[in-house]
Parts: structure tokens; C-alpha cells; sequence
């Protein structure tokens, strides 16, 4: 992701009289321009990367050319790739990092994080030699558990050390939405998950994790730091996106696919390793020289504790051993001294940041919220930034799921097509059809953090009520059965649906009077954004995020300190004018976008700047073109 160095287009004839070429073809003088560069950096060029400096680190990188992926038509002809070289812009090379990212591969907010918030930032396209955009080129890397249809692979290798041996991984590619969609391939990750990716990620089953989960996110984070380096993206029509052919106008410099002025942004446990890596291989060799690490905390209860013993497993200098060693009460994995993940990605990043200002304030609040690193986060200082949600995806004027769409412009119209959805839904689920009855949803985990023991313990009162209750989840199986239980004895009031059912999930959202969240504990919260965009006011916990986003008596409700007494909302209190509040808000990613990218731009990465917001132009914006 090439910074740039002044901001101005020079045009064909002053680039290549710059670059000693004669011929004005558009096609040669972008090869006569990548020869140059190749020549004068004094590298062996191999197709994808740079090799010096490389070498003095203990993995070697193999790229060759990927025959699927040449730059030819379907036809066979020459491509006709609209061309154009930028020599100047401005804007951050961004690369997020997370062991989920949706819709690829999501258990759950980390990979609605990784999956929306990197395309508020998409560099804008070039269409010719005078059209000219600059915003934030960004790249995700995730790890590849299946075979997904769109991303291919690009033939680029590196192999990367873990454990006692050295192991050989790929990187497959896509370009969506503006972003650099990246998977790195091997057996750890793809073998595991075959087929199973929503629920085999971290391990067979739910509350068991594998057992080799550090050398697999040991290797992860290794190839993360590669992928910027090897993959050179703009080598084909088939990687269409917006790449420059030159990183920097002083053209002795080393030629790197996108530059050496990255920032990182790792995400939850599994990519805390990722700074320690990045100043003991890296750095010291003058690779990454100003290249900053974002730590983004998305749930603090999973740090990754690890028996001490095992730091030697990581292959890290020990002057890292007091970023990892720590200390808990607690027996898993082992008895005694460990060391922690997490606690070593918050002291070794530069900055820290979490999910939303309430969560980064119970963070620092004491033991139990910060969950034993309360003190290290006291010390580095943490940030919150509320997430933004797919307000695509989660759109009620036109969800393919629902049985009538609405939008926000009448009140009168949405509290009709609601109506008219709530007896959808009820049909849906084999409930007594009744517009006038209030209908209560819960949509989430069955597990404590999301308060399903508390729900499971007020429902014998809530069903006292007129009311009917439609519960859609899956966990654990002590709350499964006492929700199939609680439905036998009200048949006419209660569904449970124990299974994973995404168009249910939409039809509850705008068919629901009210959705609960009786999270303990809610690090941001989605749930509540969904059901605020449909127009249904969230009761919910005041914890987390659900305190930055749900406002009381405006768009939802307060429970306070939650218990299994409780008191049934009146429809008349859900006003006309609370679905108007939850509809007209802006809950896209648009805003937290902006707050991120000050939060960024803060770390100061040599040659930074704010992006331009404009739109994508055609024809350069092409999504995965299939190979022929």
C-alpha cells in the first residue's frame, strides 16, 4: 500500500521521459517503469516482491507468475484495463488483521468489525491519466477455514518459523468493495474447519479450544506481517483495484508492493503477538521502519493464557517475557505462572482502542471488568469507538426476508407494515396470529454473558402477561432444554428456535414490539443496532456499548441491574415517536469511520493524511472477475 510522497499526476509523456522510456504505448511504459524501479532498488526481482533486506530474516518468500491470473481477456485478447500511473497522494496504508472476518468466516462482532468498517475507507479508483483520488488504501487479512468460491490464489508463498520447524503457507486474494480481502492458507486453519467455519474456528466445540491455538496464531501473525510485502496485487486485470505503479517519486528507493508506511491494526488475542513480531524481525533490519500497531480490544474475557513454558514456542526474543508473564488464580490451562496474549499485544502496540467509551471505562473500572488487566490498560491508556453496523444487509425498505419493507418517511406507514410482519412472524413460527399482542424477541448466544439465565428465569413471569416470546439461538444445552420446557407449557405464548436461521433473524427484527438484550456484560452490542434500524425499540442491559447506543425513554430501554424480577412494558409506552427516534438514527459505519480515522492519523505514520471522501468510479471497480 504505496505512500505517497507530494500530491500532483504527472502525465504519461513527463513519466516515462522521467523513467528513460521512448515508447508512448500505455502497456510498455507500465513494464518500463517496473524494470526501472526493479533495476535501480539493485534486487532480484521475482515477480511479487523486493529481496533485500529480506534475507536477513528467517523465512524466505517464493512468488510465480499465476497462469489463471494473467493480465488477458476472456477471450484471449489483450486486456484493455483502463491504465493510468499515480507518482503522488496522500492517505493511510491500513491493514486490519483478526482471525474472523465476515462474511467469510464470523462467530461473532470481531468479524462484523473486520468485515464493515475497513470499506468506509476504500481508496477511490482511477479511471484515466487525469482522473485522481486519494483516500486510505486498506487491506484485511483473515485466516482461510474454508474454501471460499471468491477468493483465489495468487501463487505467492512464504514460510514463516513455529514450533521448532518452518512451515509454508499461501495467500489467497479478493477485491470487494474497495479492500484488499487477503486469507492466509494452511493445514491448521483449513483442515480444522472444513466446511464448519461458523462454529469450528477456535475449536471442536463450544467452550473447547484446540489444542495447538498458539502455534496456529503464531503462524498467522508471522504471514499477516508478509502478506503487505509479497502480494503485489496490481499485476493483473483480475486484481483490478486502486494500486500505484510507484511508491515513492525518489525512484532509488527500495520498490515495495505498498510501501514501509503500514499501520497495523491487530484485533482480540489472536493477533497480540502480532508487534512482538513486528519489532524483533522486522525493524531491526530496517523493514517497517515507521510502520505503527493499533491493539483493538473486541472482548476481554478471551486473552489467550498460555502455560509459561510455552513462550519458547513463540521463537520471540526474551526481552518480550515480561510483556507475556502473568499470573492468575485460576488452574486453566495450568497451575501458576503464564503467560498472557493479550496483556503482551496491549503493552507492545502502539495505541490502544476497544469497542465503545462505556466498555473502555469498565475496562479501567476495577479486577472484575477488566478481567485482571485492569491495571495494564490503566497504564497504556484505552479508547473506545462505538461500532457501526451493515446497514445494507439490515435494511427494512428492502430486506428480502420480511413480508412488507418500510422505510422511516411515515410513521403511520412503518407501525402498519410492522404490524402486518409481527402476524408474518407469527404465522412463521406457528404463534396464534394477533397484531394488538405484544410480541418480545431475543436473538443471541444462550450462554451467561448474554444474560440467557436471566431470561430463562423471568419468563414464567413475563408469560403471565398478555405477551408472546420468540427466542432464536443456540449454546449451551442446560438452556436449551429449559426453553423447550418453558415452550411445552406455553404453547400458544412461547417459541424456541434452537438452530442458526438468518432470514428469521430479519422477519423477528421487524415483526418484534420489543427486543431484549440482558447482556451481563456487552462490549458493543449488535443486536441492538439491527433492531433499532427496523424500528423496534431494544430493552437491554445498561452495560458496554448498550449504554452508548441505546438512549432511555428515546430508543429503547434501561433494565438497570439485572435480575429475574421484572416488569412488562406496556405496547402504549413503544411510542409512535421511539420508532421514529430508532429509524432516523445513523447507525452505518459512516461515524465510528471517522472517529477511527482520527484515532489513526493520531499515531503519526510518516506521510498520513485524511482521506478525500468521493465515490468509486467505473469501470475499475470490478469485484473478484473469475478467472477463465
Amino acid at each position: 500500500m504505496a505512500t505517497m510522497t507530494a500530491s500532483q499526476l504527472i502525465s504519461k509523456h513527463a513519466a516515462a521521459k522521467h523513467c528513460g522510456a521512448t515508447d508512448s504505448k500505455p502497456r510498455l511504459f507500465q513494464k518500463k517503469i517496473t524494470a526501472d524501479l526493479k533495476r535501480q532498488a539493485g534486487t532480484a526481482y521475482h515477480g511479487l516482491r523486493s529481496q533485500n533486506k529480506i534475507d536477513l530474516l528467517q523465512m524466505r518468500a517464493i512468488a510465480k507468475p499465476n497462469t489463471k491470473q494473467a493480465a488477458t481477456t476472456r477471450d484471449g485478447g489483450a486486456s484493455t484495463r483502463p491504465w493510468a500511473v499515480v507518482i503522488c497522494g496522500k492517505g493511510m496504508n491500513l491493514v486490519f488483521v483478526g482471525a474472523e472476518m465476515a462474511p467469510w468466516s464470523k462467530t461473532g462482532g470481531l468479524g462484523d468489525v473486520l468485515g464493515g468498517l475497513p470499506r468506509q475507507w476504500r481508496t477511490l479508483l482511477l479511471v484515466t491519466l487525469y482522473h485522481f483520488a486519494n483516500g486510505h488504501r486498506v487491506m484485511t487479512i483473515a485466516p482461510r477455514y474454508d474454501q471460499y468460491a471468491d477468493a483465489w490464489d495468487t501463487n505467492a508463498l512464504a514460510q514463516v518459523k513455529v514450533g521448532n520447524s518452518y512451515e509454508t503457507v499461501r495467500f489467497f486474494h479478493c477485491y470487494k468493495r474497495g479492500v484488499d480481502r487477503v486469507f492466509i492458507d494452511h493445514p491448521m486453519f483449513l483442515a480444522k474447519v472444513w466446511g464448519k467455519t461458523g462454529s469450528k474456528i477456535y475449536g471442536p466445540t463450544t467452550g473447547i479450544d484446540y489444542q495447538d491455538n498458539q502455534l496456529r496464531f503464531s503462524l498467522f501473525c508471522q504471514a499477516a506481517l508478509e502478506a503487505p510485502r509479497v502480494l503485489f496485487l496490481n499485476n493483473s486485470q483480475f486484481y483490478a483495484g486502486p494500486y500505484v505503479l510507484v511508491s515513492h517519486i525518489n525512484l532509488t528507493q527500495s520498490f515495495l508492493p505498498i510501501g514501509e508506511d503500514v499501520v497495523f491494526i491487530a484485533n482480540d488475542w489472536h493477533t497480540a503477538a502480532l508487534p512482538c513480531y513486528l519489532k524483533s524481525m522486522y525493524k531491526p533490519h530496517g523493514i517497517y521502519r515507521s510502520a505503527k500497531v493499533a491493539f483493538c480490544i473486541h472482548n476481554i474475557v478471551y486473552q489467550g493464557r498460555f502455560a509459561a513454558s510455552d513462550f519458547s514456542l513463540l521463537n520471540l526474543p526474551d526481552y518480550f517475557k515480561p510483556s507475556f508473564n502473568f499470573i492468575d488464580g485460576y488452574n486453566k490451562p495450568v497451575k501458576g505462572r503464564k503467560i498472557n496474549w493479550m496483556q503482551a499485544g496491549i503493552l507492545e502496540s502502539d495505541r490502544v482502542l476497544t469497542v465503545s467509551p462505556y466498555y473502555a471505562q469498565e475496562l479501567v473500572s476495577g479486577e472484575q471488568r477488566g478481567v485482571e488487566l485492569d491495571d495494564t490498560l490503566r497504564r497504556s491508556g484505552v479508547t473506545g469507538i462505538v461500532n457501526g453496523m451493515d446497514v445494507n444487509e439490515w435494511n427494512p425498505s428492502t430486506d428480502k426476508y420480511i413480508s412488507v419493507n418500510y422505510d422511516a418517511s411515515t410513521v403511520r406507514i412503518v407501525t402498519d407494515a410492522k404490524a402486518l410482519n409481527k402476524e408474518a412472524l407469527q404465522a412463521e413460527v406457528g404463534l396464534p396470529k394477533n397484531r394488538e399482542i405484544p410480541l418480545v424477541a431475543f436473538i443471541g448466544r444462550l450462554e451467561e454473558q448474554k444474560g440467557s439465565d436471566i431470561l430463562v428465569a423471568a419468563l414464567p413471569e413475563i408469560l403471565d402477561e398478555n405477551v408472546q416470546v420468540i427466542v432464536l439461538g443456540t449454546g449451551k444445552k442446560k438452556f436449551e432444554t429449559q426453553l423447550e420446557s418453558i415452550e411445552e407449557t406455553f404453547p400458544q405464548k412461547v417459541r424456541a428456535v434452537m438452530k442458526f436461521n438468518a432470514p428469521l433473524a430479519h422477519q423477528m427484527m421487524a415483526g418484534a414490539d420489543i427486543v431484549v438484550v440482558p447482556s451481563r456484560f456487552e462490549p458493543c452490542g449488535l443486536i441492538q443496532l439491527q433492531a433499532m434500524q427496523y424500528g423496534t425499540p431494544p430493552a437491554c442491559a445498561s452495560t458496554g456499548g448498550l449504554v452508548d447506543t441505546v438512549k432511555e425513554g428515546k430508543t429503547g430501554f434501561h433494565m438497570g441491574l439485572l435480575s429475574a424480577d421484572c416488569e412488562a412494558v406496556d405496547p402504549a409506552d413503544v411510542k409512535k415517536e421511539m420508532i421514529h427516534n430508532c429509524m432516523a438514527q445513523d447507525l452505518s459505519w459512516k461515524g465510528p469511520a471517522k472517529q477511527w480515522e482520527s484515532f489513526l492519523l493520531s499515531l503519526n505514520v510518516a506521510g498520513s493524511e485524511p482521506g478525500v471522501t468521493g465515490e468509486e468510479i467505473a469501470p475499475l471497480a470490478v469485484e473478484n472477475i473469475a478467472a477463465p
